[in-house]
């Protein structure tokens, strides 16, 4: 299974909102030369809600043509509707992604015996490994560590990326589920102490920016060096910070632009970063040797 720094990948856009293909070679090099662990793409932070089902596969297939082997691709499949959620995951699974996430099912608010069975339906429908994604700030809807323990299990359910924020939370899946469950942080603030804890991962935003620093600290995190992970988190903490001052992915496609890695681009309801948020978070990218 795919350990370490996991960004959480931008979907670069022309100014006008059409999927830039060079600008998406450009970043996966980029990471790899960097030293990421591993991509997800089409996630929350690749603007899943706002492309269609083709776009999304377009985007699918691209990134692992681009990767070609040389890094893992995790591919964003997950719906509010059980049969969207397996098509896309299908999709995925043919273009050759090594693994999916999974959010839970936004909106609609089904019960926990309706959010087993529908990733229990996923998961019997297509024979790749799947990771779970509860981040119930967005979806508001909550899946609890019972009933992930019901759904680990499953053969290729391997593992969940808990973006609570709650480390107590985040330790009781790990302590329910056991070790071939893989447990990865969704928060960056929160990721190395959950690191330490024992998970096996970060799935981040700001690695987009700050790759080198995201490896290197999970690395240390992984080893159990608190100090050496404590010395590097704090080189980005505050960008762990300013990255969600405005709805993700705002920020982070503002600071990659403001880098030079892609244009403007991106798509309604989500629009470009603020102009008072723009000073601090230069700043922050500065501070960080980012700029």
């Amino acid at each position: 299974m795919i350990e370490g720094s996991i960004v959480a990948l931008v979907t670069p856009m022309h100014p006008d909102g059409a999927l830039d293909s060079r600008g998406l070679e450009k970043l996966i090099d980029f990471h790899i030369e960097q030293g990421t662990d591993a991509i997800v793409v089409m996630g929350t932070t690749g603007e899943s809600a706002t492309l269609n089902e083709d776009d999304h596969c377009d985007v699918i297939r691209q990134s692992v043509d681009i990767a070609a082997g040389r890094i893992p691709v995790i591919a964003g499949t997950g719906s509010n509707s059980t049969q969207e959620a397996i098509d896309l995951t299908d999709c995925a699974a043919a273009a050759g992604a090594d693994a999916c996430l999974l959010v839970a099912p936004y909106y609609n608010k089904p019960t926990q015996e309706g959010l087993y069975l529908h990733h229990k339906a996923i998961a019997e429908a297509v024979d790749i490994p799947q990771i779970l994604y509860n981040v119930p700030g967005r979806t508001v809807c909550d899946l609890l560590p019972e009933t992930v323990e019901r759904l680990a299990p499953l053969d290729n359910i391997v593992g969940i990326k808990e973006a609570t924020g709650d480390l107590d939370r985040a330790k009781d899946i790990m302590r329910r589920c056991g070790d071939d469950f893989y447990v990865y942080s969704g928060d960056d603030a929160m990721a190395m102490e959950l690191i330490l804890a024992g998970a096996k991962g970060n799935i981040s935003v700001t690695a987009n920016v700050a790759p080198k620093a995201m490896h290197a600290m999970c690395v240390a995190a992984a080893a159990g060096n608190r100090r050496e992970a404590e010395a590097i988190d704090n080189t980005v903490a505050r960008l762990h910070e300013l990255l969600f001052v405005e709805a993700n992915p705002i920020p982070v496609k503002w600071a990659l632009h403001h880098m030079g890695y892609i244009s403007e681009g991106i798509r309604l309801p989500m629009t470009v970063l603020s102009e008072r948020y723009r000073t601090p978070l230069t700043q922050a990218l500065n501070d960080a040797g980012l700029l």
